[in-house]
C-alpha cells in the first residue's frame, strides 16, 4: 500500500513542515483538504510543540506531520563565536543595539530530547519526520508502534541508505532547490547538490522504501514530473508561505516576488548550516565577512535571531531567516486549502494530458 493510501489522502501532496512559518491552522487546512499538513517543531520546545499539535488536532482529525531536528550537538568554539560576534557588531550598532556578549545553543536536538520523544508517543500526530539525521532505531520503531509513520530527509544516496537501515516508512528526497535548511546529516560533508528529480531517480533505482520529492516544486505540473520519475508524493513548502494561515510577516511575503532578492541562495550565515534563503542584506553582508566563519548550528542562529530583532525594531526586514526555494517567484496567495486544491487540479490535468 502506498504512503498516500496509508494516510488516507486525496492528493499526493505534502505541505513542508516550515518552522516559524507553518501554523496549526495551515497544517489542519491542508490535511482537511486531502493533503498532509505539517508542523515544524524543532524550535518549539516540548511544551510549545504539544500546544501546536493539540491546536491542530482541534481543527482536524486527519494525520499531521510533526517534524523534529536530529542534528549533532554543536561543537562549541568560544574563540570562533567571539570573532563572529565581533564581525557582526557594526551591523548591530547600525540599528542602535549591541551584539550579545555570548551565544547559546538555542535548540535542543531530538537526539537528546527524551521529553519530546515521550510527547510524540503520547500525542500520536500520525507522522513524525526527521531532519538532519536519525535517532536510534529503537526510537523509530517505538514511534511506529505508537501509530505514527516515520519519514526522514535524505539529500544523497548514502543518507537514504542509512534511512532504509533505520527502518523509516518513507524518505523525503530533498533536492538542492529546496528552501530552508539542507537536511544533510553532516553539514561539513561534500554536497553533490543533486536536483530533486535526479535524487528521486537515483534513490528509486536502488531502494524500495517510498520516496517523497521535495525541493523547487511549485505547481501541479512540477508534482506530476516528480511522480513520473518515481516519487509517491511531493512535498511543497515555499508554495504555502504566502497563504492566509502562514506566520510569515509581510516583508517576507513580499520578498518572494522581489526580483532584487531572487533567486534564493544557499547561506550558512543565518543559522550555521547551509540553508536556501532570499538574497537579503544578511546574505550580502555575510559574503563580505565570510559566512564560513559562522559558528556551528544552532549557535550561529542565536546571533542571527538577535540581529534580525535589532534590525526589525528599526523597520529593516533584511536580516530575517527568509527561507525560500528556487521557485519562489511562482508563489501564490490565498488559503492553504485553496492552494492545495489548485495544485491537485493542475496535477490531474497534467496527468491527463
Amino acid at each position: 500500500m502506498s504512503i498516500v493510501a496509508k494516510l488516507g489522502l486525496k492528493w499526493p501532496i505534502f505541505q513542508a513542515p516550515m518552522a516559524g512559518v507553518s501554523t496549526p491552522a495551515m497544517a489542519a487546512a491542508v490535511s482537511n483538504a486531502g493533503g498532509l499538513g505539517a508542523l515544524g517543531l524543532g524550535a518549539a520546545g516540548v511544551d510549545g510543540a504539544r500546544e501546536m499539535l493539540r491546536a491542530a488536532k482541534a481543527l482536524t482529525d486527519r494525520p499531521i506531520n510533526a517534524n523534529v531536528f536530529c542534528h549533532a550537538p554543536a561543537r562549541r568554539d568560544a574563540a570562533k563565536e567571539a570573532m563572529w560576534l565581533e564581525q557582526l557588531a557594526p551591523l548591530f550598532a547600525e540599528f542602535g543595539a549591541e551584539a550579545p556578549a555570548e551565544l547559546s545553543e538555542i535548540y535542543r536536538s531530538f537526539l537528546q530530547d527524551q521529553p519530546m520523544f515521550d510527547m510524540l508517543i503520547e500525542e500520536r500526530p500520525g507522522v513524525v519526520s526527521l531532519h538532519f539525521g536519525l535517532p536510534e532505531k529503537s526510537w523509530i520503531s517505538a514511534l511506529q508502534d505508537a501509530g505514527n509513520l516515520v519519514f526522514a530527509t535524505a539529500t544523497s544516496r548514502l543518507e537514504a541508505l542509512a534511512c532504509v537501515d533505520a527502518g523509516v516508512d518513507a524518505i523525503v528526497a530533498q533536492g538542492i532547490e529546496a528552501g530552508g535548511h539542507r537536511g544533510m546529516f553532516d553539514p561539513e560533508a561534500v554536497d553533490a547538490e543533486l536536483s530533486t528529480l535526479d535524487l528521486v531517480q537515483i534513490l528509486k533505482a536502488e531502494i524500495e522504501v517510498p520516496v517523497v520529492a521535495a525541493g523547487g516544486l511549485m505547481t501541479g505540473k512540477d508534482i506530476a514530473l516528480a511522480l513520473r520519475v518515481g516519487a509517491e508524493a511531493a512535498q511543497l513548502g515555499t508554495a504555502f508561505i504566502d497563504t492566509n494561515e502562514s506566520a510569515a510577516d509581510p516583508a517576507y511575503r513580499a520578498g518572494l516576488r522581489d526580483p532584487k532578492l531572487l533567486p534564493s541562495v544557499l547561506t550558512r550565515a543565518i543559522s550555521g548550516r547551509p540553508a536556501r534563503c532570499l538574497g537579503n542584506r544578511f546574505v550580502a553582508e555575510a559574503r563580505q565577512i565570510g559566512e564560513e566563519n559562522a559558528p556551528d548550528y544552532p549557535v550561529a542562529y542565536d546571533a542571527g535571531k538577535s540581529l534580525h530583532a535589532a534590525a526589525k525594531s528599526k523597520g529593516n526586514s533584511g536580516f530575517g531567516a527568509q527561507w525560500a526555494g528556487s521557485g519562489a517567484d511562482q508563489t501564490r496567495e490565498g488559503g492553504a486549502a485553496e492552494i492545495l486544491l489548485q495544485l491537485g487540479l493542475e496535477l490531474f490535468t497534467s496527468q491527463s494530458q
